[in-house]
């Protein structure tokens, strides 16, 4: 009896000191994750301050901006604008999500999706395939193998704007360099930029020109990361050329790969320049993708639809952000820590 009177008397003790340490009279409890973080690295924290503060001035206003336009029916006939010394104010209404549903349930942006995604794909695989070849072909000891580097990754050190108008020169249908090489062979002129299914070939054939040379880079690093050893070791158990590329050079090139997948898919989604300066969306709407399609909404019809332009923003990176969320959850599920 004794002993279980002790013993409640203990337990009893230890609820008070708890009970006071939860109301602030004994030991403070430990500090949260943030606070340790914000004491160990607060000189970190103080160095990245004016960076993060910058981008969220010159990201973050527009985005919220473009939020809040995409919830109205802002366009050029009603936003605030001035004429002379007159100044007219806004006169646009807040209309909810209209603007998403018009747009999800019209075939304008369904059509538009479809080829984007098309586009994408293309654009990423053909230039990880072939990029995974020349870091293959680099990656050994050839002749001249600096100066293939060098031609390689010239397109990359071009700006992209040369590049596509020098495309744009070689696809002209009367006088383009393409198109005279078919005449000599006795090979009549392709339509490269007039016809849409050509065109399509054609703005996939500059976009995969330009993003070969960082694919290549990315996973050259990559090939020269992999220890030799794991190689020789292959070789001496009898594994094949094909054998040796799956099981030693692919898993090595894995988290290098899906970097260079995700922000090649990213960029390919979002690829303005390619798409503007060589087609501008035509013939028609042949090669229209998401992005130009939000800019012809904003700058090019009229009245300027700003309200549209700022849905199809909106919806562009719900969709990238979906894309990395499931990217991420696949990753995962094969055992990457990304």
């Amino acid at each position: 009896m004794a002993v279980h009177t002790s013993q409640s008397v203990a337990k009893a003790a230890g609820d008070d000191v708890a009970r006071g340490r939860s109301r602030g009279t004994g030991n403070p409890p430990p500090p949260s994750r943030l606070r340790r973080a914000l004491s160990v690295h607060w000189y970190a924290w103080t160095m990245v301050a004016p960076v993060v503060l910058v981008i969220g001035v010159i990201i973050g206003y527009p985005l919220v901006r473009g939020i809040w336009l995409s919830l109205t029916d802002a366009d050029e006939r009603n936003v605030a604008r001035s004429i002379g010394v007159n100044k007219m104010p806004a006169t646009y209404e807040f209309v909810g999500l209209d603007n998403y549903a018009d747009a999800l349930t019209g075939n304008q942006f369904l059509g538009t999706l479809g080829w984007t995604l098309v586009w994408t794909v293309s654009c990423v695989t053909i230039t990880f395939c072939l990029g995974m070849a020349l870091a293959n072909i680099l990656n050994r000891r050839i002749a001249g193998r600096s100066a293939y580097r060098m031609a390689l990754i010239l397109p990359w050190a071009i700006p992209g704007f040369v590049s596509v108008f020098a495309w744009r020169f070689l696809y002209n249908e009367n006088n383009g360099l393409l198109n005279k090489m078919l005449g000599g062979a006795g090979i009549d002129g392709i339509p490269w930029l007039n016809d849409p299914t050509w065109a399509k070939f054609s703005v996939i054939a500059v976009n995969v020109w330009l993003g070969v040379p960082f694919m290549m880079v990315a996973l050259l690093g990559g090939l020269q990361s992999i220890p030799s050893e794991q190689y020789e070791a292959a070789e001496m158990d009898g594994a094949t050329a094909w054998q040796r590329f799956r099981h030693v050079t692919l898993p090595g090139l894995r988290p290098v790969s899906t970097t260079v997948v995700l922000l090649s898919t990213i960029w390919t989604f979002n690829m303005f320049p390619v798409i503007f300066l060589l087609t501008r969306g035509g013939p028609g709407e042949a090669t229209q993708i998401l992005v130009t399609q939000a800019y012809k909404f904003s700058f090019e019809i009229s009245p300027r639809d700003f309200a549209q332009s700022s849905t199809w923003g909106v919806l562009i990176l719900v969709l990238l952000m979906l894309f990395a969320m499931v990217y991420r959850r696949v990753l995962r599920t094969q055992g990457d820590n990304w």
